[in-house]
């Protein structure tokens, strides 16, 4: 059976095969956007301008990086943490990275239980994930105090090599932060109005999933700022 298209006029055409069936459809817009609503186009919107950004950013530490004629510190030094009485490199990075990419598993949970219309379910996964991204800003916070407080490193400084170190550091894996706790409060919000039954009257939870885009992401770019800055 031949697959038909809607023209402005209302009346009804066969639809064109091969490749000019797949440019009728994005050009008139019958089927490539025609089940996407604003907030998760307005949101992928959103994620795509934050790449740029993300992407210069880490784009100006490499170069950084690169030109710098001063040796750049060694992350598994400059990361280290004493446990026992013995100095354990990126134990500290390695447990937050855990932290961060197991809350992707737990939002994508949500997002299935939340397609189940399963509000209790999907609530307390949003509030698992939002608790794994406090912990992570918490264990961010205390390596920033570490690197302050004991090491020395400032945003126009650093005691252990290329000055460049501090300003890129605290400036990616601020706004990086800013991402996460962002993301955060937003889970939260939405969580609880899920357990009031704000959702139930419309019975749409694509909210849920505009959320998760949102966290996917976040948890993305820190798979590159944890190769760029902790591994290279």
């Amino acid at each position: 059976m031949a697959e038909t298209t809607m023209t402005h006029t209302g009346q009804i055409e066969p639809r064109p095969a091969g490749w000019r069936g797949i440019a009728a459809d994005w050009a008139s817009d019958q089927r490539a956007f025609k089940n996407v609503s604003w907030g998760k186009a307005m949101m992928w919107i959103f994620l795509l301008s934050d790449t740029f950004i993300f992407g210069c950013f880490l784009l100006s530490y490499m170069t950084a990086r690169i030109s710098t004629r001063v040796p750049w510190p060694n992350p598994s030094e400059v990361f280290a943490l004493r446990i026992g009485g013995s100095e354990i490199p990126l134990i500290l990075i390695a447990i937050m990275t855990f932290v961060l990419i197991s809350s992707s598993g737990t939002m994508a949970m949500a997002v299935n239980f939340g397609y189940r219309h399963d509000r209790r379910k999907t609530a307390i996964l949003m509030l698992l994930t939002a608790a794994l991204g406090a912990t992570f800003v918490g264990m961010q916070a205390f390596e920033w105090t570490k690197l302050i407080l004991h090491e020395g490193v400032r945003p126009w400084g650093n005691p252990m090599g290329a000055a460049q170190f501090g300003s890129s550091f605290f400036m990616i894996t601020g706004f990086h932060g800013l991402h996460v706790t962002a993301g955060v409060i937003y889970l939260i919000v939405v969580a609880v109005r899920l357990l009031r039954g704000k959702y139930e009257q419309s019975g749409n939870y694509q909210i849920v999933e505009i959320a998760g885009l949102y966290w996917h992401f976040v948890d993305l770019v820190w798979v590159f700022i944890f190769a760029l800055f902790y591994l290279w």
